[in-house]
């Protein structure tokens, strides 16, 4: 008798270990500020405020999610400095077992702006997939669904205009997840465009991962490909490294300096042009991002 099998990822999810290995941690676009609250009444609040560094501009929203576990609900609001309300309401596994419904909404008061995006989740042994309905645009109707079998994933996702009744995007992915490594083979828009991702926990301090894509209509051709690591120095900090095939070497250092508080620090390094005489330059940024989280 086989083993039940686990829930597979979302889509979104495909090759996210490899995603956040190259992409999370390395704040080096400007300066962060991110402070989280929580309240006994199960209210979370968080604000978030962000300095450019190429353009100057500070932008910033506040955020307050309440959650109610014995329903299932989750309301969450969210308020922009650019005057951008956000609403998102969330229910699981009140309908049914492994169904998940939210509906999430913006609204630009200035610009008479607005959008709606109704979600619908259903994940079980061995299958997991999405449907999403843009109410505004189109309509447009996107669905998604993952297939997993003793570490083997297949998925696949589509986008139908509802108005002009035809398939607008479709996209396939096949992937193998073991508990040390994980491999994602992607074609996207289309089929136009191609990624492969790998990622391995080395060992229990040190990760590894790498990411290709190919662009058929890109005008420059090749392949971009990008490597990086990431080695735990002890339980309270980290360090991460990457690099390009353009010559972009990017490092990242994160510290927790108390319970509740991390710094992380970001540079990036164009190794073409190290010669540049300013470190703020086109070839060269650096950043920095505080959480405080009570």
């Amino acid at each position: 008798m086989s083993l039940p099998q686990p829930v597979p990822p979302s889509w979104k999810d495909l090759g996210k270990s490899a995603n956040d290995l190259l992409g999370k941690d390395y704040p080096f676009h400007g300066a962060t500020l991110e402070v989280k609250t929580q309240t006994p009444s199960n209210v979370a609040f968080k604000v978030t405020g962000n300095r450019d560094s190429k353009t100057d501009a500070i932008s910033g929203d506040i955020e307050a999610k309440w959650v109610d576990r014995k329903h299932g609900l989750t309301f969450t609001e969210a308020w922009t400095t650019s005057n951008v309300l956000r609403t998102t309401v969330e229910v699981e596994n009140q309908i049914a077992k492994g169904v998940k419904l939210d509906l999430n909404t913006t609204l630009a008061p200035e610009k008479g702006t607005k959008t709606a995006l109704f979600n619908a989740v259903f994940k079980q042994s061995g299958l997991h997939t999405r449907a999403a309905l843009d109410v505004f645009r189109g309509p447009t109707f996107t669905a998604d669904a993952v297939v997993g079998r003793d570490g083997f994933l297949f998925g696949a996702e589509a986008a139908y205009n509802v108005t002009e009744g035809n398939i607008t995007r479709y996209a396939t992915a096949v992937g193998y997840n073991a508990p040390e490594y994980a491999v994602t083979l992607q074609a996207l828009n289309n089929l136009n465009t191609y990624t492969a991702s790998y990622y391995h926990r080395v060992s229990r301090d040190t990760e590894a991962g790498a990411k290709a894509l190919y662009d058929t209509k890109a005008t420059h051709g090749g392949v971009v490909l990008e490597v990086g690591t990431k080695t735990y120095l002890d339980d309270s900090a980290f360090v991460k490294a990457k690099i390009n095939n353009s010559g972009v070497l990017a490092l990242g250092y994160s510290q927790q300096l108390r319970a509740g508080v991390r710094a992380s620090f970001g540079l990036a390094l164009d190794t073409q042009k190290l010669n540049d005489a300013s470190p703020h330059g086109p070839a060269h940024k650096v950043g920095v991002n505080f959480v405080f989280d009570s």
